[in-house]
């Protein structure tokens, strides 16, 4: 027996016909069902007595631990194809023909080599394959055999996660609070996770009840009770945290698979209430609607100086003694971009008179609304020829204080007009430890 290695081999001379040479190809099995196959090594030992044997002369060894179930997904399979059509082997040495193809696409490309007399041989532990009718049919069969198989596999796989999840059994890994089961009679079963599962619980409970935003859960499951997950033992990260809050596995029911509108209620422990989470997704919404609602007039037009996050609004509400709200608006940094942010929170109104003493600093080319104003003086004469009927004093753009328009704008213009007027500043508008200042 005559074994080279790949770093032996430089490039071959054309095939002689009849002389084999031959590529042993050993591949670990992933299918479930083959989990006590023999093991690449020992394929590879068994094929080498094979080899020695009969005196088989081996070129190379490949190994490979991909499915052989899907077409052209095996990277060294297909350089063993593309080698066998160079002339470096004209044969192949593997333990069963399932080693080398469970699709009709790569079955194909084989027994398009054998006709193309390219491939001379495929060998396994106990059968030949040459270029004739009945053994290329035998080795279709076997192979297609394989393929069978697999289909059928997976078949019953969906019948079985049907059956489990028709039984109130979720089929996937735990959310986070709870565990799955371990005992093998009761497989699929999932527990409560007794030492995450209460705080997956409270944390609905504060936004529900106590209003918390997902950023604040984030700070205080990161920082105050540094909460990690089973499975990778890290943080919430802001997303994990508002999918949590928006799984109705909680409250017992789920959908299997996502997105596919099939409804089952589970046989788990809930978390909480269905009215609770209905509180929560409430709770959501009013806050989303809050943070891009035109009613706060500079988000998406600052950015914070420390960072370069942009910066976000929120809104409070106090109930008065006479029973009237007042409603306070603050904008602080986002921390998209760092966490860790130091950004302080400044009011609104803190903001707008800061926004009115930037009017009297800026230079007037710097606020390019001019052509706006044009059209608000047009508008205007508009109003008084058709309503008023009267012309009145002619009002020219150049007489018009611009400075002054931009502070009536900040002061009692719409919320639309305040940002209008503030994209107009040609600069970038950033917030520092609650001052503004206009960059590059």
């Amino acid at each position: 027996m005559n074994i080279q290695t790949t770093a032996q081999i430089s490039t071959p001379p054309a095939i002689v016909l009849g002389k084999v040479k031959y590529v042993l190809y050993a591949r670990k099995s992933t299918e479930q069902d083959e989990k006590q196959a023999l093991s690449i090594d020992s394929q590879v030992k068994e094929m080498l007595q094979i080899a020695e044997r009969e005196e088989l002369e081996i070129i190379d060894i490949r190994r490979e631990a991909h499915s052989a179930k899907d077409s052209g997904q095996r990277p060294v399979f297909k350089e063993l194809l593309e080698d066998i059509r160079r002339g470096r082997y004209n044969g192949i040495l593997t333990w069963a023909p399932d080693r080398l193809s469970r699709n009709a696409g790569d079955l194909g490309s084989l027994v398009d080599l054998m006709d193309q007399k390219l491939l001379l041989e495929i060998r396994t532990h106990g059968q030949h394959f040459h270029n004739s009718p009945n053994e290329k049919f035998l080795l279709m069969i076997l192979c297609s055999q394989a393929k069978l198989e697999n289909d059928n596999k997976s078949i019953n796989v969906k019948r079985g996660l049907k059956t489990r999840v028709e039984m109130g059994l979720w089929p996937a890994p735990a959310p986070t609070g709870y565990m799955k089961e371990k005992r093998m009679d009761r497989k699929c079963e999932t527990l409560v996770d007794p030492e995450r599962g209460p705080i997956v619980k409270k944390m609905f409970e504060k936004v529900a009840y106590e209003q918390w935003t997902g950023r604040k859960l984030y700070h205080w499951l990161k920082f105050e009770l540094n909460f990690r997950t089973a499975t990778r033992n890290k943080n919430l990260s802001a997303g994990n945290i508002y999918t949590i809050l928006a799984n109705p596995f909680y409250y017992g029911s789920f959908e299997y698979p996502v997105k596919s509108g099939n409804w089952y209620q589970g046989k788990h422990e809930p978390l909480i209430t269905k009215e609770l989470f209905d509180m929560v997704q409430a709770q959501i919404k009013s806050q989303t609607l809050r943070v891009f609602g035109k009613e706060f007039a500079f988000t998406r037009l600052m950015q914070c100086g420390l960072c370069s996050s942009g910066i976000t609004a929120q809104e409070k509400f106090k109930k008065l003694k006479n029973g009237s709200v007042n409603r306070h608006v603050y904008y602080n940094c986002s921390k998209s971009r760092n966490k860790e942010c130091p950004g302080t929170w400044i009011s609104e109104v803190d903001l707008l008179k800061q926004f009115e003493a930037l009017m009297d600093k800026v230079e007037i080319d710097e606020i390019g609304i001019k052509e706006k104003i044009k059209k608000e003086v047009e508008r205007f004469k508009k109003f008084q020829r058709v309503v008023l009927g009267s012309s009145g004093d002619p009002i020219k753009v150049e007489e018009i204080d611009v400075r002054n328009y931009a502070k009536y704008i900040l002061r009692d213009g719409e919320g639309e007009e305040k940002r209008e007027l503030l994209t107009c500043l040609k600069s970038q508008i950033y917030l520092k430890d609650k001052v503004i200042y206009l960059g590059s």
